[in-house]
């Protein structure tokens, strides 16, 4: 079979050609790979070959190139960047050559191939002319097709190269672009591929932003691709206005007046929905925006210093103008719409929820005449629009601005739940479930209840999108009112108790079926976990009767698993299993050791359940999470489970490639130990092994590692002096781990270095609480200053957390504590401890209070 036949086969309609033309391309990359390079970057070239093959041939090419898993992502790079220079330069050589196809889709395959050899080679200072190259093609080429495919290349490469590499020809490609999406240039496609190319290149522009002269031109060009003849370059250019509000935004002002309120809002009328929907999406964007700063704002203002960026309210701003056009949005739903696909009235619905939590209480005015117009009118689209607007303004505005308006809405809403219209139901059950998250205080007990549970129950019967957004509503309904009864101390019994168990029951009947559409089923599940968590005394009868149900389905579900058949099957025993398991473990929660009669009957379950999944990781982590629960609640009285379970738990541990089973499996280690206490001992000598070995490897996530640091100080904790064979080698890796300094450019490894400093005191301050008042405290004077420098340098981090904070107050009063007749005196005198205890800027009044124990603590071992 020849080069192009194989191609072709690998598009084909029947599987098994496609699989086996795909295997047999791999077999040839394996085998041979300059050879396989070679073939396909000719047929990608031959302007004779279909214009399929040709397809086919640059995303083999780009396949061998790239992958998406870093680890082969690294082999791909590496196996090209080893091939002989001569036979690279041909395949670019015939790359480039294929961007001036006559015709156009075949030089948009080699624009992708190129960008992909880019990818590989740039970082690694290699064809240093391509980016030269291509400028030319833009610059100098009368032949249109060559440069609306190297604008193409250009927009792939910057959309796949970090900013930093491409930075030194930032203003080169930025003139290119920006030459490309003008409005005189004659061709739209060039235009449109320029456009893309800006789109991709504007987060490594940044220094073209901050000169106003360039700024001036960039914004002029995109402002008048929003008004081009064609509509795909408009929608690009509506693009790259949304990105630039979300990376320039303090650079908007002078546009926002000049241009851009103008633009978007005619924008937002467009007859196209496409153009709309960027629009629409640029204000979304600028509602975003000014929430996060007034957020960044408050916390400024909590440490007494003024905001990096001011917000400029363009929200509030243009509030009279982009309102209506919001709102006449939401009537253009459609009869049939699919859910999945976003639409214009959708988009609406969610820039309105952000405009109700970025301009706050001026929104209500402003649409309240909407709402009032239209809730009761004889179309449906403007009764479902109504009851949207109202449930989107809920987030934002002072909830006693809201309360008078939820209070006469809500016997009109309860009663649209039996509307004629599914659109207008399934729009009140979520503006119902809105209110019970947001505004619970508005829910009346002996005026509300009644009628709004009888509707949520009664709307559990309705189409599957209804009964998740009922559900969703019960859920609320119990968090909410769960959350305020236990502010107000725990009561024998609740608002909701006589509603409990035929909330629960109409929710289990929900759960009985054999399908998941919508998600209601797991929402049912969801929901019956929240009345499991909020039952007060008096429904427990109904928290044990929802318990024997859930286990009796769980075994019904475990006989059934040798008649699963299909990938589908199996997915749903799985997923079923899961909500199962997360009942259980809200009922063994809420019971506590009221589990104790029915402890034997779960781990039985829950052992079958282990050894059935197999390797299926989220029920093993689901059934994971049963047992620590479990354990937590039983506390000594967990012993007789322990040897059945601990085969299965080192198993876990061992999987270090399944990141989320280790991480979950760790953690038990910690509930077994804590809920053991000193009995745990026996079998600390394992887990500690276990756990060492786990540090050691380089497979296993290095979050996981940091779960197991703080495991450390939960069994030293539990165990007490018991841990003494442990403690040299335990202080060895904390201090090791703990020497870690991040670079302050790398954002992630900062966020890394702070959630390690955290673990790490977690677990020195186990180890030294573990030994304090007893006779074996001594032990821990050799590792006293290290963990000292420890906290100093946590104390001294720029961009240390509140949580670190706290921890490092705590571990200095234990460790003071632990020596109060001055052994540590000369450390504990040291300067930056007087002085870190002496400073309260921008503490919780929690940390504050740890401060102050410390200080007593270090008086108390300095006199």
């Amino acid at each position: 079979m020849n080069a192009s036949e194989l191609l072709a086969n690998t598009l084909s309609p029947d599987a098994n050609t496609r699989q086996n033309a795909t295997q047999q391309l791999e077999n040839a990359s394996r085998e041979n790979y300059p050879a396989y390079m070679a073939m396909l970057s000719v047929e990608l070239a031959n302007e004779n070959s279909q214009l399929h093959i040709r397809n086919a041939a640059a995303l083999a090419l780009k396949n061998a190139l790239s992958a998406r898993e870093a680890a082969r992502q690294t082999e791909s790079a590496n196996r090209w960047l080893a091939l002989d220079a001569i036979a690279k330069s041909k395949i670019k050589q015939e790359a480039l050559v294929t961007l001036a196809s006559p015709i156009v889709k075949a030089g948009s395959f080699a624009a992708q191939v190129v960008a992909a050899i880019a990818a590989v080679e740039l970082p690694h200072d290699q064809w240093p002319d391509l980016i030269e190259l291509l400028l030319g093609f833009v610059n100098n080429s009368t032949n249109t097709n060559l440069k609306i495919a190297t604008l193409q290349t250009i927009g792939y490469i910057c959309e796949s190269i970090k900013p930093e590499i491409l930075s030194l020809r930032s203003n080169e490609i930025l003139t290119a672009v920006i030459h490309g999406a003008r409005k005189d240039e004659p061709s739209s496609e060039v235009q449109l591929a320029a456009v893309h190319a800006l789109y991709n290149s504007l987060e490594f522009v940044r220094e073209n932003f901050e000169r106003e002269g360039e700024r001036n031109y960039i914004m002029q060009v995109v402002c008048e691709a929003t008004q081009n003849p064609s509509v795909a370059v408009q929608v690009g250019a509506f693009e790259c206005l949304v990105k630039i509000m979300a990376l320039y935004y303090d650079k908007m002002a002078f546009y926002m007046e000049q241009a851009l309120f103008g633009l978007t809002v005619m924008g937002m009328k467009h007859n196209d929905e496409r153009v709309a929907l960027q629009a629409v999406e640029f204000w979304t964007t600028v509602c975003e925006e000014e929430i996060e700063l007034a957020h960044e704002a408050r916390e400024a203002a909590d440490y007494g210093e003024p905001p990096e960026v001011e917000s400029k309210f363009f929200a509030k701003v243009a509030l009279p103008e982009v309102i209506p056009v919001l709102l006449s949005l939401l009537t253009r739903q459609e009869e049939d719409a699919d859910e999945d696909e976003w639409n214009i009235s959708m988009s609406g619905g969610t820039c309105l929820n952000f405009m109700a939590q970025a301009v706050a209480d001026p929104i209500v005015p402003a649409v309240i005449p909407f709402i009032e117009a239209h809730i009761k009118s004889q179309d449906w689209h403007q009764r479902e629009a109504a009851v949207m607007t109202f449930g989107s303004i809920l987030d934002g505005p002072d909830p006693t601005v809201l309360m008078p308006l939820v209070n006469q809405a809500l016997p009109l809403l309860i009663g649209m739940m039996n509307d004629s219209n599914i659109h207008v139901k399934d729009t009140t059950a979520w503006t119902l479930g809105r209110i019970c998250d947001l505004l619970i205080i508005t829910i009346k007990p002996d005026v509300h209840l009644h009628p709004l549970v009888s509707a949520l129950v009664t709307g559990l019967q309705d189409n599957p999108r209804i009964v998740t957004n009922c559900c969703w509503a019960l859920m609320n309904l119990a968090d909410q009112l769960g959350y305020l009864e236990d502010e107000n101390e725990s009561s024998q019994t609740g608002h909701l108790s006589p509603y409990y168990d035929g909330i629960v029951n109409a929710l289990l009947r929900v759960t009985e079926t054999t399908t998941n559409e919508a998600n209601f089923r797991t929402s049912a599940y969801e929901a019956i976990t929240s009345y499991v968590t909020h039952a007060s005394a008096d429904v427990i009868p109904v928290v044990q009767n929802t318990l024997i149900t859930i286990l009796v389905r769980m075994e019904q579900l475990l006989g059934m698993q040798n008649q699963i058949v299909g990938v589908d099957d199996r997915n749903n025993w799985n997923e079923l299993q899961s909500n199962l398991c997360s009942v259980v473990i809200s009922v063994v929660r809420r019971l506590n050791d009221g589990i104790q009669p029915m402890a034997d009957r779960i781990m039985t379950i829950i052992i079958e359940l282990i050894r059935a999944a197999g390797k299926t990781s989220t029920v093993l982590e689901d059934a994971f999470l049963v047992v620590g629960s479990l354990a937590s609640a039983l506390e000594r009285g967990f012993s007789p489970y322990i040897q059945a379970f601990l085969p299965y738990l080192y198993t876990a541990l061992k999987s270090h490639e399944d990141t989320q089973l280790c991480m979950v499996a760790v953690g038990i280690i910690g509930d077994i130990s804590r809920a053991l206490g000193d009995q745990s001992a026996q079998y600390a000598g394992a887990f500690m092994n276990v756990l060492l070995e786990n540090l050691q490897s380089e497979v296993l996530n290095r979050n996981v590692k940091i779960s197991i640091l703080s495991c450390f100080g939960d069994i030293a904790l539990a165990i007490s002096v018991a841990f003494e064979p442990y403690v040299d080698t335990t202080m060895g890796v904390l201090r090791q781990a703990g020497a870690l300094q991040p670079n302050p450019l790398d954002f992630d490894l900062v966020d890394y270095v702070t959630q390690l400093r955290e673990g790490i005191l977690e677990a020195y301050t186990g180890v030294v609480t573990g030994f304090k008042n007893t006779d074996k405290v001594q032990l821990l004077l050799p590792h006293s200053s290290n963990i000292l420098e420890l906290i100093q340098r946590c104390l001294a981090d720029d961009d240390r957390s509140e949580t670190t904070v706290k921890l490092s107050f705590g571990l200095l009063g234990d460790l003071a504590d632990c020596f109060p007749n001055g052994q540590l005196k000369q450390l504990l005198l040291s300067e930056w401890i007087a002085s870190d205890l002496r400073n309260k800027r921008g503490m919780s009044q929690e940390t504050k209070k740890t401060m102050r124990w410390a200080r007593e603590m270090i008086k108390r071992a300095t006199v």
